[in-house]
């Protein structure tokens, strides 16, 4: 064994009939998740957006650097602020009536089926938001100078376990992207070298809370796989 190595752990032994069963369990779970855009306000225990931050801490990472930081987000007035904040960019995007609309026809036209707008009031009903920063800098010991690698990829992959496990405690979830995101930065007081990427809104689904038609399209397995 190499220096500075452990063994790899211990992994369940399984016949392969039973990691068929459990990867097909895993799937049944997971196929039942969608974005939602309607929250109660009910409360969600801190406990549950603690044990999904620490999944997301397993994910891999260029050199093991773990460039991420997941701001979470509680307050009533943290949250306001960061409502208004992101309305106004999403003004900006939509139009306001008073400019032309920042995204594109095409854009808009493809966000029309899901009926999204400038109004986002789940950023405050929620009780909670995790703000997801990308680090450019720090290492692991977020020193702020050491070069970090494959930094996208490496939150992208921590963001998907933070979804999969916070919808394995049985809690809604949306992702939100306002574009530009720099007011986030400045609200949650992280440094420059420090990028956001998403807002993960978190909660219990609002009893009037619906999934568009569009959204329950999904690409069957002959469409996003190949096998070679």
């Amino acid at each position: 064994m190499s220096e500075g190595h452990r063994p790899f752990p211990d992994l369940p032994r399984l016949t392969d009939e039973e990691r068929v069963q459990r990867s097909a369990a895993a799937f049944e779970r997971l196929r039942s998740r969608h974005s939602c855009r309607a929250f109660a306000n009910t409360p969600v225990p801190r406990a549950v957006i603690e044990n999904a931050i620490l999944a997301a801490g397993t994910a891999p990472s260029g050199a093991n650097h773990q460039p991420w930081h997941f701001a979470a987000i509680s307050s009533a007035e943290k949250k306001r602020a960061i409502r208004e904040a992101a309305e106004a960019e999403e003004r900006k995007f939509y139009g306001d009536g008073d400019s032309a609309a920042k995204a594109g026809d095409e854009w808009l036209g493809a966000l029309a089926p899901i009926g999204t707008d400038a109004h986002k009031p789940y950023l405050e009903t929620a009780p909670w938001l995790i703000a997801c920063f990308a680090q450019r800098k720090g290492g692991i010991e977020e020193d702020g100078t050491t070069q970090n690698y494959y930094v996208s990829e490496s939150l992208g992959i921590a963001c998907g376990l933070l979804i999969a496990t916070l919808h394995e405690a049985g809690l809604a979830t949306l992702t939100h992207t306002p574009s530009p995101m720099g007011f986030l930065r400045e609200l949650c007081g992280r440094p420059d070298w420090e990028k956001p990427l998403m807002i993960v809104v978190v909660g219990h689904p609002a009893v009037d809370a619906t999934v568009p038609e569009h959204a329950l399209r999904k690409k069957p397995l002959e469409k996003i796989s190949s096998w070679l």
